[in-house]
Parts: structure tokens; C-alpha cells; sequence
């Protein structure tokens, strides 16, 4: 009983008007609305809000579809989202040390046309926050801001794009909603009620939405037309306190129940009373409050036409979740219990510290004076650690300690202008790299003053004037100017002249060397210009036929192009030391990267231990650079030095088809229609191959996860490392080693060693089975276990339904599914002369889709019988292996 308090102000009602009337830290952002037309004062609420154009610098913008309009207020009408980089934020000044009532308002509106459900998640500066799903939701949480700026970030994590409507604070009374630890995320708000109307801003001073709730068939509402006195500390609305519940039956108690979810999370509640009734002489009014059975306060009495709030000191939390909330009626008590609103929030942590505000400003300093546009560089800087912006790191050992950044790497960014004294507030900086750029100006003192930055490297600059000298005697200094051709040098600072009177500069810093270490590193380096010469005969100057190499590619031709062509350093560099892994495979391992700090890409790093790598790699760059379609993935680059090799494609965000289709790794079921566009679109990358180039090519690999998909669900081929060409004219086929992935293998192709592009064409029928069933191509848990051999069955049956994916729910045109499965069968008959050409295939999967988009046709009844060719006769070999 002792865990509850009651609080009863002295406000009087004169300052809650005129709080009303002014609402001072008020932040409203429309977000999506363009700066001319901000500000803008929102009806009914009267309040002016702003473009978010200043607030963040990311994203595109744009509006909820029209047929959704007349359900919302103007500042949702707008929005702005987020189809570039992973995390984008919003950067708000606020007041330090000050409790904010935040809300984030989502509404979907279909403003893509996609209709795909929102799912991402959203971050209050390094921590996370909760994750947006629902296609019309605010999220409100009550936050003690730590620093005078507050990030606000919408972090992608699945196939939909992330966006915004609406951001809005509001600052609140410290000694409100006071917690023992954590910040507060809103669960509900009800005032009680039967009444339809929400009550908001200028009913509350603070924005708080109040809904009505009423159980008609369980309890009787109580009013009053007196005047309530709401003006203690939570400073209720007077809509809010003029109404309130009591049991229908006067000698039943008055029970609210809610979940929480997860089960173990802690919440606080608040209750707000006011008696409204003028109570007889004889009457009382009187009962104990409890939660899940437990006496929390009591007995308690309201006030007349006074508020009081009852709320925890400490949190509370319910047994398996199920939170029961009862107002139990005294054996003294005449009256029934009188609940007027109730408000409850779960607690949730954010464990880790921001980074140290100093350096946070330092190096956004940093990244305003150079223009430095980089879409990772938003939100924090160093945390959480996946979102470490690109050329930082960072320690981060302690979350409970800010983290500080330790290096700097701006190298090749394009830097003009003098070297920034916002530097020199990253006192914790050990590693400063500005190298390659096109800086200008003296070598500012303040490097020297760095107490932790003992490696620095300037070359490549126009930089003038001499070295300080303070850096020239700090100990243990490792500094790099060469390359800057102006600058002059000091006494003892620069190596003996060239016979063409020019000098060298590479400053020997003073520190404790033996003149035999100079040798080795003089040795080293001569050691690395030979290397370096050797391997950059394999590609500058005249082409051989072959080159000759010490990895067992001496009888493979080089690659014949210097286009597109990334060294090692930089692909190290555009992968952050290959820090996030994408994918792994029988190539090797796939990582994420930008190139020129802006441009997402894919690195896929070829395994040494990969045996037939180096051919399938030199394959696939070939194909690449010579063929290009929409509906074929894009060859950004390669990597090809020493046993270091990689290919560099465009980033395809939402990952591959079968991650769509099986729902891992957080991906989301695809509709129908989508799959149909998606496959239409794979079909026409492949019969492009087929038709498209000389000579055509066929793929050997086609298969659900060589289908990608782009942020707009666009689909591109991808994989042409096992790729053959038919360079004959009038050849049907070549005699090959079988190769390609079990169970997409065409079973005429694996019998003979034949390869025609109708070995395409079968696996891209399993592709067909697969949209269409959501099964794996191989189950031994079947009665067949092969997806074409287990569809042919149920077919023979006349038995459609049974193979169609449930997670559909029979959201399709029949029409457009009856074509794609027997377009699927045609593509898989046993006889490659009885199949189909992949523009066959484009040409009938068009129609599909046209039937999908139209649905206002017949369509075929499902459980029909229609006739399709099954002729399906694989035997053992339903399931060949490559060799």
C-alpha cells in the first residue's frame, strides 16, 4: 500500500489557460513538407509546424495516396522516406536535462503504390526504440534528454523502406512521470467514457491524445456540468475529468485489463479521479485498488470535483503478462468505485551511452565545413557499433562510458580548404588520415597538441609553409607529407636531395632508430616498388593472350580491361575493413561497402579455398562488362591482385527472392502480384541472355537465390560465375562439365553434358514452382520429394489448391495461377525441344501479371480440373548432383 502515492497540486486554473494559450517548446515537424510552405498552423489544434527540410539529410518526399486523405489532418498527408543507406536520422536541438513527451506518427497511406507493410525499426539516438509495423501508429514515448540535441533515427532492417509523417515534443514538468530508472514508452491512455471524441492540444497543454472507453454492457457513466479542478501536477483536461465509470452493478468491482508484452517488461500506471457526484450525508464513497489480486492502495476516496493523481513509485509487472487492474468496494462503502482516466507505459532501457558530446560536435564540425555528404554519416557516431560511421572507429569497451573516437580516415573525400581547427576537438584521436585530398594552407600547431594522435598522414596535398616543430619533436610521431609539393622543409626534416634538385619529403621524425632499421625499411620499400612493378605488369600496357601467376592461373586469359578496376586498399577501405557481412557462399563472403562515401555496393570476396573460383570469378567479370540490361544486376567493379580478388555489384537492399519467400532473415512474405513482377521481370534478364548478346549466353545457375531485388523490389539476375557462351555460329549446344545447384538441374543436361539455353529454361520452371508453392525444391519428408515431382502428383489429382502457398491466404486471380503452373510444367517437360523459349516464357508471364493487376475478370474457379500437361518421368534422377 505504501507503493502508491497521491499527488494533489495547487495550480490554480488561471496558469492552466494560459499554458494552453502557450505552448513554449512546443516542436512540430511535418515531415515531407517543402520549405516554402512552412510554417503552417494545423487545424483544429492551432499549432504551427515546420518543414523537416533543416532537420535531417537524407530522404526523399512524398504524399499518402488520395483515397486516404480525408481520413487525416494535414501534417499526415505528407511524409518523407528513406530508400538509400540503412540508417537515417533527425537531428533536433532540444533543452539538456529536460523530460520530453515525443511522438512519432507512421501512416502508410499506400504512398508507393507497393501496398507492402511497413516493418523497421526507430532509434532514439544509439538506442533502440521500438519497431514501426503497423500501417497507421503513433509511437509516443516520455524521455530525459541527456545533451542539448536529440537524434531521432529510422533504421531499415526488412523489405519495406522506412518513413515518417509527423515528429513532434513536447516539454514536460520534471516531477511528471517520474521513473526509478529508464524511459517511458506509451501502452495506452483512455479517459472513460462513452462518448466518440479524442481530446487533445489545447484540451491538454502537454498534447496528450486521450481516447474514450466504455463497456456498454458492464458499466454506467457518471458526468457532471460543474466546473472539475484539474489544475494539479498532470494538469488533466477538463473533458477528461467532467466524465468517468462506475460498475453497473453497484456491488460489483470495476476491472480494466490489458497485456503486456513481453511478459517480464515493468510498467507504471497512472489513475486520475475526481468524485462527480454530490454525494448525500449518508453516502460513501470508498474502495481499495489492486493489481492482479494484490492491494496497491486503499481504502481511497476522491475529492469532490477535485483531481488526484494515484500513480507507482516503483514499477510494476504482471505474472505472464495479463495485467488486471480492480477497484474493489469497501464493506463501509454505499457507492460503487469511480475510475474518471487511466494511463499506462512500459519501461524500457537505453543502456548505451551517447558518444562524448564534444567529439559529437567536433566532428560534425568536421563533416558541415568540408561538405562531407556521406550517408552513413547520421545519428551517432559511434554507436550502436553496426552504424559506426564510415572512416571512424571508435572505443566503445563500456556502454555505461560515452564512447570516443580514436581515428579519422577522410582520405580521398574530395577535401578543399584548409585543415579545420574543429579537429583539435577530438582530443582522443590516435589515427588522422587526410591523405589524397586537395587541401591547402600551413600544417596547423594544434596536431601537435593532440596528446593521443601519433599517427598522421597528409600526403597527397597542396599543402605550404614548413612542419611545426612541435610535431617534428613529439615522440613516437609517424607522419606522412609527401606529395605535397609546396611544402617547404625544415632543417633535418627532409631526406638529401635528387640529382634534379628536388626534394623528397618525409619527415624524420626524431625518435630512437639504428641506422641497420633505416636499411630494412629502405630494403622493405625497394622490396614493394619491385612487387609492385611486377604485378602491375599482369594489367598495364599491351595485353598477352595469358599471364603468368603463382596462384594457378597461369593458363587462364586475363581479364582484358582496366575499366572498373578497384585495388585491394580500396576495397579494404569501401567495406570498412569488411565489417558487415551480407552473405555467404561457395564464391565467398559478400559484404557491404559504399563506394565514394555515397554509393551502396555488394563486395563479394573470392575464398582462397574456392577451386574453380578464379575461373568462375574472370567469367563473371567478363559477361558483366559487355552485357548490360535493367533486369541483370550491375557489375560496379573488381578487384583482381594477387590472391586478392573481388567483384564489386550495385547494393540490391531488399536482398533475394528466397528470403522473401521463405520470411528469413526479418524479410516479409511476398503477394502474388509482386511475385508475378518479380519473375516477369528475372524472365526478361534471362531470355536477354538468350536473344539479347552475341554470342548469347546461357546462365547454368538460375535460381531463387540468384534473383535480386532493389529497394523498389525491382528484380536483377545476378551470379554468372558458371555463365557459358555459344560462340558458333548456328550451335544448339555445347558438350560440357555439368555444373549448376541440385535440384534446379536440368535432368537432360545432367544425362548428356549437353548445354543449351533450355537448361535455363527448366530451371527457371522450379523457379515458377517455388513462387508458387513456397516449398523447398528438395524435401525428403515427402512422398515425392522433388518440387516438380511432388506438384505432378497433386496435379494428377486435379488437386491445385493443396500445392498453392497458404501464407497467400487466396489473395489471386485463379486465372493468372492456372497460367503460371502450367506455364511452370511446359517449362520442366523432360524433352528440352518440348520446352518453351525464355521469350515464350516473358510473353505468358505478362499475361499473368495483366490478369493479377486487372482482377476484375472471371477467374477460374480453383478446385476445377483444368488440363495440364504432367509428363514428368525423372526416375532417380530428380535430384542430380553437380559435378
Amino acid at each position: 500500500m505504501e507503493r502508491r502515492c497521491m499527488f494533489i497540486s495547487s495550480f490554480v486554473l488561471i496558469l492552466h489557460l494560459v499554458q494552453a494559450q502557450d505552448p513554449t517548446g512546443f516542436i512540430n515537424v511535418d515531415c515531407g513538407l517543402p520549405l516554402r510552405e512552412s510554417p503552417y498552423n494545423s487545424l483544429p489544434t492551432g499549432l504551427a509546424y515546420i518543414s523537416d527540410a533543416d532537420l535531417v539529410k537524407s530522404g526523399k518526399t512524398s504524399r499518402i495516396a488520395k483515397e486516404f486523405e480525408p481520413d487525416y489532418t494535414k501534417p499526415i498527408l505528407k511524409l518523407r522516406y528513406f530508400p538509400d543507406g540503412v540508417r537515417n536520422c533527425y537531428h533536433l536541438n532540444v533543452t539538456r536535462d529536460t523530460k520530453y513527451l515525443i511522438k512519432a506518427t507512421f501512416v502508410y497511406g499506400n504512398y508507393d503504390g507497393l501496398n507492402v507493410d511497413p516493418n523497421f525499426d526507430l532509434y532514439l539516438g544509439p538506442n533502440i526504440w521500438t519497431t514501426v509495423s503497423s500501417n497507421d501508429t503513433i509511437e509516443e514515448i516520455i524521455h530525459v534528454t541527456q545533451t542539448d540535441s536529440l537524434q531521432v533515427c529510422l533504421v531499415k532492417t526488412g523489405i519495406s523502406i522506412p518513413f515518417i509523417n509527423v515528429l513532434e515534443l513536447r516539454p514536460l514538468k520534471k516531477d511528471m512521470y517520474v521513473t526509478q530508472s529508464g524511459s517511458l514508452k506509451y501502452e495506452f491512455r483512455r479517459y472513460l467514457s462513452n462518448s466518440d471524441r479524442n481530446i487533445r492540444y489545447p484540451d491538454d497543454v502537454y498534447d496528450r491524445k486521450w481516447y474514450p472507453m466504455f463497456v456498454a454492457n458492464s458499466w454506467t457513466q457518471v458526468t457532471t456540468n460543474l466546473n472539475v479542478n484539474s489544475s494539479n501536477l498532470y494538469e488533466l483536461p477538463k473533458g477528461v475529468m467532467s466524465t468517468g465509470v462506475t460498475p453497473l452493478n453497484p456491488n460489483a468491482t470495476l476491472n480494466i485489463t490489458w497485456t503486456i508484452e513481453p511478459s517480464t517488461t515493468k510498467f507504471y500506471s497512472y489513475m486520475h479521479f475526481a468524485e462527480l457526484q454530490t454525494l448525500r450525508a449518508n453516502d460513501t464513497r470508498e474502495f481499495n485498488i489492486t493489481m492482479n489480486g494484490k492491494i496497491t492502495y486503499g481504502p481511497y476516496s476522491p475529492k469532490p470535483l477535485k483531481t488526484q493523481t494515484i500513480f507507482d513509485i516503483t514499477p510494476e509487472q504482471c505474472d505472464g503478462g495479463a495485467c488486471l487492474l480492480q477497484l474493489l468496494k469497501t464493506s463501509k462503502s454505499t457507492l460503487p468505485p469511480l475510475l474518471n482516466a487511466i494511463e499506462a507505459f512500459t519501461v524500457i532501457d537505453f543502456p548505451q551511452m551517447e558518444t562524448n558530446e564534444d567529439e559529437v560536435a567536433g566532428i560534425k564540425n568536421v563533416q558541415d565545413i568540408y561538405g562531407l555528404n556521406k550517408i552513413s554519416w547520421q545519428g551517432d557516431p559511434c554507436v550502436p557499433k553496426q552504424f559506426l560511421w564510415d572512416g571512424l572507429n571508435c572505443n566503445n569497451s563500456d556502454i555505461s562510458t560515452p564512447p570516443i573516437i580514436t581515428s579519422l580516415d577522410l582520405s580521398t573525400s574530395g577535401l578543399t580548404g584548409i585543415i579545420t581547427q574543429a579537429i583539435q576537438n577530438l582530443t582522443h584521436l590516435e589515427k588522422l588520415d587526410l591523405s589524397n585530398n586537395n587541401l591547402t594552407g600551413e600544417i596547423p600547431k594544434f596536431l601537435a597538441d593532440i596528446k593521443s594522435l601519433l599517427v598522421i598522414d597528409l600526403s597527397g596535398n597542396n599543402l605550404t609553409g614548413s612542419v611545426p616543430p612541435s610535431l617534428l619533436q613529439k615522440k613516437g610521431m609517424k607522419l606522412n607529407v609527401e606529395g605535397n609539393p609546396h611544402l617547404l622543409c625544415t632543417a633535418g626534416s627532409c631526406v638529401n636531395k635528387r640529382k634534379d634538385g628536388h626534394k623528397k619529403k618525409s619527415i624524420i621524425v626524431p625518435v630512437v632508430a639504428s641506422i641497420a632499421s633505416v636499411a630494412v625499411i629502405i630494403g622493405a620499400f625497394v622490396m614493394f616498388l619491385v612487387l609492385r612493378k611486377k604485378k602491375a605488369s599482369k594489367f598495364e600496357g599491351p595485353q598477352p593472350s595469358y599471364i603468368q601467376a603463382s596462384d594457378g592461373r597461369s593458363s587462364e586469359p586475363a581479364i582484358m580491361t582496366e575499366n572498373k578496376r578497384f585495388s585491394y586498399s580500396e576495397v579494404i577501405a569501401m567495406t570498412n575493413n569488411f565489417q558487415r557481412i551480407l552473405g555467404k557462399g561457395g564464391f565467398g563472403i559478400v559484404y557491404y561497402g559504399f563506394v565514394n562515401g555515397t554509393k551502396q555496393v555488394a563486395v563479394k570476396i573470392l575464398s582462397h579455398s574456392s577451386s574453380q573460383g578464379y575461373k568462375q570469378f574472370k567469367a563473371e567479370v567478363e559477361l558483366l562488362l559487355r552485357v548490360h540490361h535493367k533486369n541483370l544486376v550491375n557489375l560496379v567493379g573488381y578487384c583482381d591482385e594477387g590472391e586478392n580478388m573481388a567483384l564489386i555489384y550495385e547494393y540490391m537492399s531488399n536482398g533475394d527472392l528466397k528470403e522473401h519467400m521463405s520470411g528469413t532473415r526479418n524479410r516479409f512474405i511476398l503477394n502474388w502480384g509482386t511475385r508475378l513482377k518479380i519473375v516477369s521481370e528475372s524472365a526478361q534478364g534471362l531470355e536477354y541472355l538468350h536473344n539479347g548478346c552475341k554470342p548469347p549466353m546461357v546462365h547454368r545457375d538460375v535460381k531463387t537465390t540468384n534473383i535480386l531485388l532493389s529497394e523498389h523490389f525491382e528484380a536483377k539476375l545476378a551470379d554468372f560465375g558458371l555463365s557459358r557462351s555459344f560462340p558458333i555460329e548456328g550451335e544448339t549446344h555445347v558438350s560440357t562439365v555439368v555444373a549448376g545447384t541440385p535440384g534446379y538441374l536440368d535432368p537432360e543436361y545432367y544425362r548428356t553434358n549437353w548445354l543449351t539455353e533450355k537448361s535455363d529454361v527448366y530451371s527457371f520452371g522450379i523457379v515458377l514452382l517455388e513462387i508458387i508453392t513456397n516449398q523447398p525444391v528438395i524435401d525428403q519428408s515427402r512422398e515425392k520429394p522433388h518440387i516438380a515431382e511432388w506438384v505432378g502428383l497433386m496435379l494428377t489429382k486435379g488437386d491445385i489448391i493443396s500445392i498453392m502457398d497458404p501464407t497467400l491466404n487466396g489473395d489471386y486471380d485463379s486465372g493468372s495461377v492456372w497460367k503460371v503452373v502450367e506455364l511452370a510444367m511446359s517449362c520442366l517437360n523432360p524433352s528440352s525441344a518440348r520446352r518453351p523459349t525464355m521469350s515464350q516464357v516473358v510473353i505468358g508471364l505478362n499475361e499473368c501479371l495483366a490478369a493479377e493487376n486487372s482482377r476484375g475478370g472471371a477467374s477460374r474457379d480453383m478446385d476445377s480440373k483444368s488440363s495440364i500437361e504432367v509428363s514428368l518421368t525423372f526416375g532417380t534422377e530428380v535430384s542430380p548432383r553437380a559435378r
